[in-house]
Order: structure tokens, then C-alpha cells, then sequence
């Protein structure tokens, strides 16, 4: 453990793997026009259209875990880029369905594998992708990810 993580907090620690984690995705992605934020969504619409999904952006936020406010700017700038499409779902005229254009499919292809990349570096002190230690660890992260988390206003009312 490093001297400037040594002693800190679990929540820190995240933190800093997740900052650390998305600086190094949108320098990864960046060449080919992408932010992290874009990676993840055209990487997860991509999922799901493998799924047989044509996810509204609604779902699309759900999934990523992104506020719906942000996956529709995302969406309108990748349309704008000619990576993705937006059509009205012919089931709830207020939400917008999202699928990959070729040159979208082209692009998250590329962008898989460069994180990929960056993935097998974060995780070989753990062993590698398929080591025990990361099996283990993408167990806990889920989870942590499953635990609900909402502020509890008792709390503040004591330290007031």
C-alpha cells in the first residue's frame, strides 16, 4: 500500500480507484472522440442491443447507473456524432429509444478492446482478469453495488 493510501477510509479508496479508473478510460477513449461517460453508455447499449434490447434512455440510465438527465445529453452529442440513433418508442411516445449506428458499432468495437487493455493493467497485481483474487473481488464489488445507499437525515439532525 502506498504511503498516500496508507490509513485511509474504504470510501477514499474508491473514490480514488474510480477517479483513477475514469481518467484513465477517457484518456484511453479519447483518440476516437469518446468521453469515459460515452464509453459506458455505447458499451452498455451495445450489450443490451446484443440482448435483443433497444433500451429507452430511461433503462439506458438505469442500467449505468447515470442520472436520465445526462444519458439524454449523451445520447443527443453521440446521435450529433453519428453514433447513435434516438426514436420515439412506439409504445410511450415521451421515451427515446436508443440503438448503435454502424459507424456507433464500429467505434464501441475499438473502444472495447483499447479498455480491455487497461482492464488486464489495473488487474495484475490481483492476478489478472481470470485470477481467483479478481473473481473475489468483482463479488464484492457487486456486492457493494447492490447495498442500498441513501443518506440517513437522522444523522444530521444529531450533529446540528
Amino acid at each position: 500500500m502506498s504511503t498516500a493510501t496508507e490509513g485511509a477510509t474504504p470510501g477514499f479508496l474508491v473514490w480514488r480507484l474510480s477517479m483513477k479508473w475514469r481518467v484513465a478510460v477517457d484518456r484511453a477513449v479519447g483518440p476516437l472522440g469518446l468521453t469515459h461517460a460515452q464509453y459506458a453508455l455505447m458499451t452498455s447499449l451495445y450489450g443490451m442491443s446484443r440482448s435483443g434490447l433497444q433500451p429507452s434512455q430511461r433503462r439506458l440510465a438505469d442500467h449505468t447507473g447515470l442520472e436520465a438527465l445526462y444519458v439524454s445529453k449523451l445520447a443527443r452529442a453521440l446521435e450529433a456524432a453519428g453514433l447513435v440513433t434516438r426514436t420515439r418508442d412506439p409504445h410511450d411516445p415521451r421515451a427515446m429509444q436508443l440503438s448503435l449506428t454502424e459507424q456507433g458499432r464500429d467505434v464501441t468495437h475499438r473502444a472495447i478492446h483499447v479498455v480491455q487493455g487497461l482492464l488486464d493493467q489495473l488487474l495484475e497485481p490481483l492476478g489478472g482478469q481470470n485470477s481467483s483474487r479478481t473473481r473475489q473481488f468483482t463479488r464484492e464489488l457487486a456486492t457493494l453495488l447492490d447495498a442500498p445507499l441513501e443518506p440517513h437525515t437522522e444523522n444530521y439532525e444529531e450533529q446540528t
